[in-house]
């Protein structure tokens, strides 16, 4: 396929998130529909409570796996003061699709500077992106009974923002999560998906 539009993502948490397996089932997904997929991920404190950021591209043919500042079509973030963290990545038009959950890493609750409150955090993502979903995907993974899969409820409302088939999502999680989780799996991106209001 040689009409395939580039894409640019930016993944992004705190260390323990679910985010590197979220970006293999993106990768997967990349490569189903027919995309050449390149990422790379930092996490070298991500078992401290650290930052961590993954990069994903595709495109016909991708050259190097990193984002460049001001090119991702989507920001992913699984913690919120994350996502403004790193929002810097987006371009004017990109979409940030961000877990309300607040998470401070270790090097902030080191510090004495405030945690931003949601009003703050909504205000500075709107200045950067083109569009912005703020999801509750911490509270829907526990009712769903395991906090775990709030990283494919977010992955289920990224792909709203997505051309690319429901099935072909369903079946990278299928096969990127281990068998006796594939179901909860499966639901959590369902209830993902139904998160987005307004969209296809």
């Amino acid at each position: 396929m040689t009409n395939l539009k580039p894409l640019n993502f930016i993944l992004v948490g705190v260390g323990g998130q679910g985010i590197l397996l979220s970006s293999d089932i993106l990768c997967l997904v990349g490569l189903a529909q027919g995309y050449d997929v390149k990422k790379t991920d930092v996490h070298g404190m991500a078992q401290r409570g650290g930052s961590v950021i993954s990069h994903v591209r595709m495109a016909a043919e991708v050259f190097s796996p990193v984002v460049p500042n001001g090119a991702a079509d989507f920001l992913l973030a699984f913690e919120k003061l994350e996502a403004v963290r790193w929002a810097h990545y987006l371009h004017k038009d990109g979409v940030a699709v961000v877990n309300q959950q607040a998470i401070p890493t270790l090097a902030l609750a080191a510090t004495p500077t405030p945690y931003p409150n949601d009003d703050q955090v909504t205000a500075l993502l709107n200045a950067r992106a083109g569009q912005v979903s703020m999801i509750s995907s911490g509270e829907m993974a526990a009712k769903l009974g395991n906090p775990r899969v709030a990283n494919v409820i977010l992955l289920g409302a990224l792909s709203r923002y997505m051309e690319i088939p429901a099935q072909i999502w369903r079946d990278a999680i299928a096969e990127r999560v281990p068998p006796k989780v594939r179901e909860l799996n499966l639901r959590a991106y369902e209830v993902g998906r139904e998160a987005v209001v307004g969209k296809s």
